[in-house]
């Protein structure tokens, strides 16, 4: 895939050979995991964490952060385990994908209960490691990026108000005016 090669060449920028090796590691594990899954706009799945990688890539996040970022939703959307991730990245990065994956799992129902029980957290979340919010902002930018593929309304709607209601006021907490 032409994309990972362009996005590693960009990495060598600011990381070290090993660091780069560990992203495509990532993205090799993560390609593999999200084979035969594919994005309402057609797109092979892998894109989605190739596109939120290559937005913290522009932050400068480390290796293992951008190895999270790649491999954010396969404890969500596949077989694979924490344990596993763990074996084969490392426990940071294992880490980081569960946080990311637990954050995904808060469902809200009213816009007071969101904001507080996301606080909570995503507080939590940062004072373990600040990565772990970041990872979940690039993600949800990218999904606003490409909400027009979804066909409900509705969920367009509820995914916009969200975003706008928690996690643009979040990013702009913590100092990220141009997330927010």
């Amino acid at each position: 895939m032409s994309e990972i090669v362009e996005f590693t060449r960009h990495l060598g920028h600011y990381l070290g050979p090993p660091d780069v090796a560990l992203v495509e590691r990532a993205f090799d594990f993560s390609e593999s995991a999200h084979r035969g899954q594919f994005r309402k706009s057609g797109e092979p799945y892998i894109t989605h964490p190739l596109a939120v990688a290559s937005i913290l890539s522009q932050w400068r996040i480390d290796a293992q952060g951008l190895a999270a970022a790649l491999l954010h939703d396969v404890m969500e959307d596949t077989s694979v385990t924490k344990s596993e991730l763990e074996t084969t990245f490392g426990k940071p990065v294992a880490e980081m994908v569960d946080g990311v994956s637990k954050l995904d799992q808060i469902e809200f129902t009213s816009t007071e209960e969101a904001q507080a029980e996301n606080f909570r957290k995503l507080l939590l979340a940062m004072s373990e490691d600040i990565r772990v919010l970041l990872v979940k902002l690039a993600d949800r930018l990218h999904n606003m990026r490409t909400i027009h593929f979804i066909e409900s309304p509705e969920k367009r709607q509820r995914i916009a108000r969200e975003t706008m209601e928690i996690y643009a006021p979040l990013a702009e907490r913590i100092g990220m005016r141009q997330i927010q």
